[in-house]
């Protein structure tokens, strides 16, 4: 038995082991890099950014995490002087490539956090005068004065339409078209839209706001390559060879009308058929359970990947529906939207909107890349991934218990696609030819490809935000229609349909589409997953699966 050691050699024999214990957590203790701390710093501005943008979002002067608003700004500020700080210690020689890419990227990330408010913020701020004639005076101001401008005016006209005594928004509206079964009522709906159109476009006269906005477009760009040239380059396709597919979807689209005139707020009755049976079935109430239950199944708990929603009207809310972080320590997707009512349409958007938060909550990646391509067609494409499950009869059994003909349901999908299209289409080529009437170039397309009976008399193209202040952002819809349904097919063979339930989808998604943030361009991303360039191919397939022409 060994012996026992006096109290002098216990204390001397644990003065050693304390000292080679420093000795070794000297040794062993890893030193921080100056890349690390500042990651660490840079993550943590981007949190406070994150939960400023949402306080303000929510026109609230108390975040949901409960930190006042000014104090926010404080602690955003004082995060922002550090990490400028840390990227001067951060920079020099010994950088290795990946690290070196990673500060050029936060370094350009930087830049645009500099600015204090962006237009969602805005559109809560103070009133501004939206009264027609337009002043001579709007030539002068400056393109980005002119646009928030619009934008505010479109806000607050789409915000509060009034039909029949009841104050309704330019979703509902759309909503109800597809289900009001009284043609005057349908048309006294879509007139309801022209103080929408009239903020943006005027009477169309030269002196328009758009017009106007167009023109100045047009010389800052200075014949270099426009945004909608550059989004098609982003995937690896030419502009003009985006520009030929998008008038082969209007033209397959075309083959599926009737040889008729029809009203504009006909063809949304048309078809609205998927709507008319299946919008009992979901009511305001639903929205947010059915979208959770059906994410839910496809292993994407929105509850557990802490979505949150804000869904309810408000004066000054930013009109346009958006998805955006809401915090990154956790990361904490936040929906902002408005529904005053339920069914399928504003079912479908809200599946839409959760795609992006399921996207944003899959982020796996080093601080400097944790964001999302935002504004990005790979973005908005990916949004629909699941959502478009919306358009299957199995799926809508499975979630509402009743299903609409295939062929109703078909419509129902590629009718907003095609207007997306449409809008494309239009936006490329009213840029192109900015002395040319917007609403003569939009006669032309909805005439030729939707067979809507030409109105040249009403801007009703402009219904749509995205035009005003974020030229080139409805390719990301159109463009993204046709890059998603390529994913989906190639998703499809890869693992089969997941109409039904499918836990494992989320991680199997996750770990090739979701998780790069800005870690990888998009283009190589999807030529990975798809082992080849994006192609029409798959959404005129999916197309042809309509029947004959609609009556």
């Amino acid at each position: 038995m060994p012996s026992t050691p006096t109290l002098p050699g216990i204390a001397l024999a644990a003065g050693l082991l304390f000292g080679a214990g420093r000795m070794v957590a000297a040794q062993a203790a890893p030193t921080v890099s100056p890349m690390v701390r500042l990651e660490s710093a840079y993550l943590e501005l981007r949190d406070l950014r994150d939960q400023l943008s949402v306080t303000r979002s929510q026109g609230a002067v108390i975040s949901p995490r409960g930190i006042p608003l000014d104090s926010l700004v404080t602690r955003a500020e004082r995060a922002r002087d550090r990490v400028l700080v840390l990227v001067d210690r951060a920079s020099g020689p010994g950088l290795s490539v990946g690290d070196s890419a990673a500060l050029g990227h936060l370094r350009r990330q930087l830049v645009g956090l500099g600015r204090a408010t962006g237009a969602r913020e805005l559109a809560a701020s103070g009133p501004v005068d939206c009264q027609e004639p337009y002043p001579a005076a709007l030539r002068a101001v400056s393109l980005d004065s002119l646009t928030d401008r619009t934008f505010a005016c479109y806000g607050a006209a789409a915000r509060r339409i009034l039909v029949d005594g009841d104050t309704l928004d330019r979703l509902s509206i759309l909503g109800l078209l597809g289900r009001t079964d009284g043609a005057e009522q349908r048309r006294r709906l879509f007139l309801a839209l022209e103080p929408v159109w009239r903020s943006v476009n005027g009477d169309d006269g030269d002196a328009s706001p758009y017009r106007a906005m167009v023109r100045g477009r047009v010389t800052e760009w200075g014949g270099g390559l426009t945004p909608m040239a550059r989004r098609a380059r982003s995937l690896g396709v030419p502009a003009d060879t985006l520009e030929l597919w998008l008038v082969a979807v209007l033209d397959a689209w075309r083959a599926s009308m009737p040889d008729t005139m029809l009203e504009p707020w006909d063809v949304y009755h048309l078809m609205g058929a998927m709507s008319r049976t299946l919008s009992g079935k979901v009511p305001l109430d639903s929205l947010v359970p059915l979208t959770n239950r059906y994410y839910r199944a496809l292993g994407a708990d929105p509850v557990k990947l802490r979505v949150h929603y804000d869904l309810v009207p408000r004066p000054g809310k930013y009109p346009v529906s958006f998805t955006d972080f809401g915090g990154r320590k956790p990361i904490e997707p936040w929906i902002f939207t408005s529904y005053r009512i339920g069914g399928i349409d504003n079912l479908g958007e809200l599946l839409h909107e959760v795609g992006h938060a399921v996207h944003i909550a899959a982020i796996r990646t080093r601080p400097a890349y944790a964001d999302w391509p935002d504004s990005d067609t790979f973005t908005e494409a990916i949004a629909d991934l699941a959502a478009l499950d919306m358009y299957e009869p199995a799926w809508q059994r499975m979630l509402l218990g009743a299903a609409a003909p295939l062929d109703a349901s078909l419509r129902a999908k590629y009718f907003g696609i095609v207007m997306d299209v449409a809008w494309s289409l239009f936006e490329i080529r009213a840029h192109r030819s900015p002395e040319i009437s917007p609403n003569r170039i939009w006669t032309d397309i909805t005439s030729r490809y939707l067979r809507i009976r030409p109105h040249p008399e009403w801007s009703w193209w402009a219904m749509r935000g995205q035009l005003v202040n974020s030229p080139s952002y409805m390719l990301n819809y159109a463009f993204g229609a046709i890059l998603i349904a390529d994913i989906r097919t190639r998703l499809i063979s890869a693992r089969g349909s997941s109409l039904t339930g499918d836990t494992g989808w989320y991680p199997w998604v996750s770990s090739r589409l979701y998780r790069f943030g800005h870690e990888r361009p998009a283009r190589l991303v999807v030529q990975d997953f798809l082992g080849r360039p994006v192609t029409v191919l798959a959404l005129l397939a999916d197309l042809g699966r309509i029947g004959g022409p609609a009556r």
